[in-house]
């Protein structure tokens, strides 16, 4: 369901400077948060990474690495999922210091939850086998108010191809309270994490275009880098389940409705984004309420992109904002937190008229 981190992910988002946080997509359903701008790297751009480049990448590895051997001698829920999640890239790692570990220490730990459960549905040996079928009982039996849950059910049943199991899951995602993928969680783990040691010197040494030249800002490169692949739901079984066709049916169309609200209002841009797609599609009369929403939601995701963005030069937007992921919330949250933080208006723009575009 994820792919963590690769040293290639790394260096592609030191090359690309600026392109470390991305808008969403025109539909800002199938977008997604800031992420690195390229999975992998081309020939052409190993030949961009110059020695100077290629150093600091390895110095954030190491960072990386040395994180994971401090932080792993807490007993804390949070920094042992924060441990994890750093841990997961890295292969041949020292036993017990490796993601499979540490998550479950995480998950054992008194008062840990669902969080660390949720971290652990893709400790799969194949596709076939995901969810991890501990860590999902767990959630269906603990969680069962989170739609989220109940959402991934959903995704199963439409991979085994099982209409009865993707309708009954639609219906239970549909009865549930809340919607809540675990992000923020996995964030503030990952950025209490990174305040354990300071970033090596190596990190920042040379640093150019964007990269982060301060202490805080190769934190906040680490967190985001870590977290960007955060299991979710795939959202397009949801999607096409709730499509026009369902409107032609009752008892799914106020279902998928109840979702819409609940996916609204959850824990995600993405679910918001998709909790609005779906209302537009089966209630049309309110097609220029959900415009305007889809377009602030736009607007926000675009707005917070850069200044995650600008963050990783400017010392002081970096430290805030790792202050606010520490405490918690969700990623929606954060994401409103900061603008607000940083007086960027929550609502975009009106668009020009025609006729002041001519003047």
């Amino acid at each position: 369901m994820r792919h963590a981190i690769s040293a290639a992910v790394l260096a592609a988002s030191l090359i690309a400077g600026p392109g470390l946080a991305r808008p969403p997509a025109e539909h800002p359903a199938n977008g997604s948060m800031p992420a690195a701008p390229a999975t992998s790297t081309t020939p052409a751009d190993e030949e961009k990474i110059s020695p100077a480049d290629r150093k600091r990448i390895q110095a954030i590895q190491q960072y990386q690495h040395d994180l994971v051997s401090v932080v792993a001698l807490r007993a804390d829920p949070d920094y042992l999922l924060g441990a994890a999640i750093l841990a997961k890239p890295f292969e041949n790692q020292t036993q017990g210091l490796d993601f499979d570990a540490l998550s479950q220490r995480a998950a054992s730990a008194p008062s840990a939850g669902a969080p660390a459960e949720w971290a652990r549905l893709d400790v799969c040996k194949t596709e076939k086998d995901c969810p991890n079928t501990e860590a999902f009982a767990w959630l269906k039996k603990h969680a069962t108010d989170n739609a989220a849950v109940w959402m991934v059910a959903l995704d199963v049943a439409a991979r085994d191809k099982n209409e009865k199991a993707e309708r009954a899951a639609l219906k239970q995602a549909a009865a549930a309270q809340s919607y809540d993928d675990y992000y923020g969680n996995a964030l503030a783990g990952v950025a209490k994490a990174v305040a354990v040691l300071p970033p090596l010197a190596d990190t920042m040494q040379g640093a150019h275009d964007g990269q982060p030249d301060n202490d805080d800002g190769v934190r906040l490169l680490v967190a985001v880098m870590n977290t960007q692949n955060h299991i979710r739901p795939a959202f397009g079984p949801l999607e096409q389940l709730c499509g026009d066709d369902a409107a032609k049916d009752a008892d799914l169309k106020d279902d998928c409705l109840k979702l819409a609200r609940t996916l609204q209002w959850g824990s995600s841009p993405i679910a918001r984004a998709v909790g609005l797609h779906i209302q537009a599609t089966l209630k049309p009369v309110e097609k220029a309420q959900n415009d305007q929403a889809s377009r602030n939601l736009a607007w926000q995701v675009h707005q917070y992109s850069g200044l995650l963005q600008r963050a990783l030069t400017d010392a002081s937007l970096a430290s805030q904002w790792l202050a606010t992921a520490r405490n918690g919330g969700t990623e929606l949250s954060l994401m409103l937190a900061t603008l607000r933080a940083n007086q960027v208006p929550l609502d975009a723009p009106a668009p020009a008229s025609a006729g002041s575009a001519g003047q």
